[in-house]
């Protein structure tokens, strides 16, 4: 009996080596399947890599450098019901400072952005957007 116990802890040394052989090979099965997959391996590059793609409001067309809004273009601009013709706020705004890129607001239409900084504020912005040859409204922008 004393035989059978002593082989018994002689069995136990290998079964944990097994487990531990098992363990590795998961790991190593695991590592290739996201290898295959193009899964990354390292979270904190993919986590940069997605934060540094455009941001939306990021501009995507300088179109004037030197561009502003002031207090009465800004007034008149106030005065412009929503679905007016784009061409009618263009003439009060003139050139806006720069494009954002289009987003879908409404299903089925694309919404142009454009930006104009305030004279009087230069740390705002007004954004005018169109969709279309249509004024759709405005928002003010906020570093």
């Amino acid at each position: 009996m004393k035989e059978v116990k002593k082989m018994m802890k002689e069995f136990k040394a290998p079964s944990l080596v097994l487990q531990y052989l098992l363990a590795g090979c998961c790991l190593l099965a695991s590592g290739y399947l996201l290898a295959a997959l193009n899964l990354p391996f390292n979270l904190t590059s993919a986590l940069k890599e997605r934060q540094s793609v455009r941001s939306p409001t990021a501009c995507t067309e300088i179109v004037k450098p030197k561009a502003t809004l002031s207090r009465s273009q800004l007034a008149r601009l106030l005065t412009v019901p929503e679905r007016s013709s784009r061409r009618n706020v263009q003439q009060i705004v003139k050139e806006p400072y720069c494009r954002l890129p289009n987003v879908s607001i409404r299903a089925g239409a694309k919404t142009e952005r454009e930006i104009h900084p305030l004279a009087f504020d230069p740390q705002t912005s007004l954004v005018v957007l169109y969709e279309g040859e249509t004024y759709v409204g405005y928002g003010f922008k906020r570093p």
